[in-house]
């Protein structure tokens, strides 16, 4: 069966991490980050294109050195609600916490998104980066790297499980017998687990693709094992070719050592094309964006995110790295890892470390349309992903792409020239998940 490319489109807003100048562009609006017209403009302009979902990222701490776009922006299922009403086939993919949720009312919220957007939800599943949650949460530490991924896995087993409370023909609504329900198909919960003890059943039926698709973004062991056992859609970040290969690789056999189909985990890289009319056009624009987004203050917060959000201020910039392991054990600890064994192995100082977590790193996908839509053709065929999570600076430069990138893959029969289903499953190329009620009726009466 030959593979389908797939494209997410990933918001900035008014600037994430590595685009914190982006504010200052006077194509983007002051207050996009909280703007539901930003969203309905960018997720039409992505529908338009036929891509295949639309995805927000969330965190719950901040403090003052953050990106702008992460001071001020509207919480994702909220917003993508709004944004299911303005759309008809794109996914929506919204991003929340099992390690700050309770199971039965997130899976209720993604369940109302699935109904609401005709079953386009999706979950992207995290365990939160940032230590300084636990305080806007009432908990005086956040929990550890074992415990989190433990919790995330049995909250999916959780949420799964509530929604398939009612079998699909649990509501016959007839109005001659008086029967609206059929009882004996809606289903209890009973959960007992390490965390969590959860009755159900969820007061919401299956939507018309059976549940909301599970994303995840792993990296560390514990991410990677997670995303084996449960993602349907694997964010991954990237790199070079050899390093995308060989997360997809390992992330396919993960999934077959569960017993899964490969085939049904969608893994899509990070990607921030550069498009312009030639390549060296392109590639002049891509040092100026770099350039506009060197700030070393700012560089230097983004360091402490790995650390819990740590004040590398108050130490000398020009001294050997800190002894600051510790920090990172319950945040960032595997990008705080490479860093911190880096720093020890080139004999690096703080300030030198600083400076290369915003180093130029020239982006493969970044020339005149012909040029990337052949480096995404050649990266696509090499096995390095299933599609691209793709963010753009402003709406300008997406249109770039869609008008520019977007026919060449069409034409050669890499994209869809139409959408096949109405689902998010559907146009991933997902099965529908069986009800296990139904199943397991259906095995007793085999």
């Amino acid at each position: 069966m030959s593979r389908t490319l797939h494209l997410a489109l990933h918001p900035y807003g008014v600037g994430g991490p590595g685009q914190h100048g982006l504010w200052k562009d006077p194509r983007v609006a002051k207050n996009a980050s909280i703007d539901v017209n930003y969203y309905i403009r960018l997720a039409q302009a992505a529908e338009h294109a036929l891509f295949d979902a639309l995805f927000i990222v969330d965190s719950q701490f901040i403090n003052s050195t953050y990106p702008a776009h992460y001071l001020n922006r509207l919480e994702p299922l909220t917003l993508l609600s709004a944004v299911a009403t303005h759309t008809k086939h794109l996914g929506l993919v919204g991003t929340a916490s099992s390690t700050y949720n309770s199971p039965f009312n997130l899976a209720r919220r993604f369940a109302s998104l699935d109904h609401i957007s005709g079953g386009r939800a999706g979950w992207n599943v995290v365990t939160s980066f940032d230590t300084g949650t636990a305080r806007n949460f009432g908990l005086d530490e956040h929990l550890d790297y074992a415990t989190r991924y433990g919790r995330a896995l049995e909250f999916v087993q959780v949420a799964r499980g509530l929604w398939d409370s009612y079998e699909d023909d649990a509501f016959p609504a007839d109005v001659e017998r008086g029967v609206f329900l059929d009882p004996a198909k809606l289903h209890e919960l009973d959960h007992a687990g390490e965390h969590f003890k959860i009755a159900g059943p969820l007061n919401l039926s299956r939507s018309p693709q059976g549940q909301p698709v599970i994303f995840q973004a792993g990296v560390s062991e514990e991410g990677r094992d997670l995303a084996a056992q449960v993602a349907e859609g694997i964010f991954a970040p990237g790199g070079t070719l050899e390093q995308a290969r060989d997360y997809y690789a390992d992330i396919k056999k993960r999934t077959a050592a569960y017993g899964r189909d490969p085939d049904h985990v969608k893994i899509l890289i990070h990607g921030g094309p550069v498009v312009a009319a030639t390549d060296e056009a392109a590639r002049r624009r891509e040092r100026e964006i770099f350039e506009e987004d060197d700030d070393f203050d700012r560089n230097l917060a983004l360091l402490g995110r790995s650390f819990g959000a740590y004040d590398f201020s108050v130490h000398d910039l020009d001294a050997p790295f800190p002894d600051v392991a510790h920090l990172a054990e319950k945040g960032g600890r595997t990008g705080a890892a490479q860093l911190i064994e880096r720093a020890r192995t080139e004999n690096l100082t703080l300030r030198q470390v600083a400076e290369s977590v915003n180093q130029f790193r020239q982006s493969p996908f970044v020339g005149d349309p012909r040029t990337v839509a052949d480096t995404i053709q050649r990266w696509f065929d090499a096995g390095a992903f299933d599609g691209i999570n793709l963010a753009f600076r402003t709406e300008e430069e997406l249109t770039y792409f869609v008008d520019g990138v977007v026919p060449i893959l069409q034409k050669r029969g890499l994209f869809r020239t139409e959408y096949t289903a109405d689902t998010l499953r559907g146009n991933l190329g997902l099965p529908v998940p069986a009800n296990r009620h139904t199943h397991e009726r259906r095995l007793v009466n085999d």
